[in-house]
């Protein structure tokens, strides 16, 4: 797959290269492997970045210096059971727009304060054939960050911040191989203390990080079973 990185200039702060990268859009480099739903269903997630504890005022806030808000899906759920995703869910008559979905599904599964988050931007829609869902990805930034916790044990068996550093590390990252019948899909991975994060999250990730220019050279060839 070709390289989507931008120059990064050194001094240039990591909520900068996000909105920056937004803006600009980010190509979804795995359009192509995955088939198109067949019953569509409007949904949306929010890809929520920060400051690690202890950041404080730094200038400018370096990759390293983020975290991203993960959450465990509950292992007794009919859709994506015990896979790490970003908060999120489908659309309901009352929401706005994705934006709207994006937060509010954010607050009922994890609890946090909406009103720290600044928006960045939404991205291209994404196709998630596995549950039949169109989802629209939103950056946001975590201004004034809040209490973050499993709301409801029956959908969420853990919140997490997880800092970035973890994810950008080559030694965590590696080649997801998830095979059913003959077939094998393959794709970007990531092992953050033995809970490992795969396909759909994982591949939003991956895109965010090499069209930031965040991302570190790893090993695409060390493939490990799901």
């Amino acid at each position: 797959m070709t390289s989507t990185t931008s120059p990064v200039s050194a001094s240039e702060d990591a909520r900068q290269t996000l909105q920056r990268t937004v803006d600009a859009g980010i190509p979804w480099r795995f359009a192509r492997l995955l088939p198109p739903p067949r019953q569509p269903r409007e949904a949306a997630v929010l890809i929520l970045f920060g400051a690690v504890a202890g950041a404080g005022e730094a200038t400018p806030l370096g990759p390293d210096e983020l975290d991203v808000v993960l959450q465990l899906r509950a292992a007794t759920l009919g859709s994506h059971p015990g896979q790490v995703s970003f908060p999120g869910g489908g659309r309901e008559p009352g929401d706005a727009d994705a934006v709207a979905t994006a937060l509010r599904e954010a607050v009922e599964e994890t609890g946090l304060d909406p009103s720290g988050v600044e928006v960045l931007g939404s991205l291209a829609e994404r196709t998630l054939p596995a549950s039949d869902h169109v989802v629209t990805p939103v950056v946001g930034w975590w201004r004034v960050p809040s209490a973050v916790t499993a709301v409801d044990a029956a959908e969420t068996a853990a919140v997490a911040r997880v800092p970035l550093a973890q994810l950008l590390d080559p030694g965590n990252r590696f080649t997801s191989v998830f095979r059913r019948g003959d077939r094998a899909f393959r794709g970007p991975a990531f092992d953050v203390h033995g809970t490992i994060v795969w396909g759909f999250t994982a591949m939003l990730l991956d895109d965010i990080l090499e069209s930031t220019g965040w991302a570190r050279p790893w090993d695409r060839a060390r493939e490990r079973d799901i």
